[in-house]
């Protein structure tokens, strides 16, 4: 039933013209953001002989690509996770879901897999850029891997708390500009703990941008990971209780 759930969800996303306009959108985005890095490093390229460790084509085309990507993302998920949950309400199409043998958990799940299948598809788009360095040039595989990696945990935790967001409210307009402030603070969270080493430790905790850092570096460090599960998990769970309220009209 999960599957079901995230067939319908995914092929509502890709009968919708908005879907196609954010999908072109940050493809030709990201594809001038990766002429701009081939070009810097074009321009760069004459001085990294007389370093004494080269920073190679992963370094300086394929994480900044990545992690501009990432931002990308940040400002265009929002108006796709406002409609999920949000627009079912507004709709009265929710009532049919309760009507059906399903769970708050099974909702929860098929919804967010299927915003996951549309964001796959998406980073494939993305991911197809750097991976064609291939065919001219040595890419660090582990470095690319690690990469890829963070930015799919980024949209991962990022599309959990717009599900999360879109369960608040019947307005998906609402829903959007709440999902923005929580995403530009987590990715800013870190640029504001000046108050203290321990304020300093706590917003860079929180900070998104700060564990995603690390992965653009190639380093798959253990307490990035567990934030990403909590970026994660927290949400779906919150939006299962929130479902759960709803259905016994609380």
């Amino acid at each position: 039933m999960i599957l079901a759930i995230a067939g319908r969800e995914l092929r509502g996303l890709m009968l919708s013209p908005l879907a196609w306009a954010i999908l072109a959108v940050v493809q030709g985005v990201t594809a001038w953001l990766f002429l701009v890095q081939i070009d810097l490093f074009m321009q760069m390229q004459p001085r990294l002989g007389a370093l004494r460790e080269t920073p190679g084509v992963t370094d300086l085309i394929v994480a900044p690509l990545l992690g501009k990507a990432a931002l990308v993302l940040l400002l265009t998920l929002p108006i796709l996770s406002m409609r999920i949950l949000s627009e079912e309400f507004r709709g009265g199409t929710f009532s049919l879901l309760l009507s059906a043998p399903v769970s708050m958990t099974q909702i929860t799940l098929g919804k967010y897999l299927g915003l996951l299948g549309f964001l796959g598809i998406l980073l494939l788009l993305v991911a197809s850029m750097p991976l064609s360095l291939l065919a001219g040039s040595g890419l660090d595989m582990g470095k690319l891997a690690a990469a890829l990696l963070g930015t799919a945990l980024v949209a991962a935790g990022l599309a959990a708390i717009g599900l999360f967001l879109s369960s608040l409210t019947s307005r998906p307009a609402v829903a959007a500009i709440a999902t923005y402030g929580v995403f530009l603070f987590l990715w800013m969270a870190h640029n504001t703990g000046s108050a203290g080493e321990q304020g300093s430790g706590l917003f860079n905790w929180l900070s998104l941008a700060y564990h995603y850092q690390f992965l653009l570096k190639g380093l798959v460090r253990s307490s990035d990971l567990v934030y990403f599960a909590l970026l994660v998990g927290l949400p779906l769970i919150l939006t299962i209780q929130r479902l759960d309220n709803r259905r016994l009209g609380r």
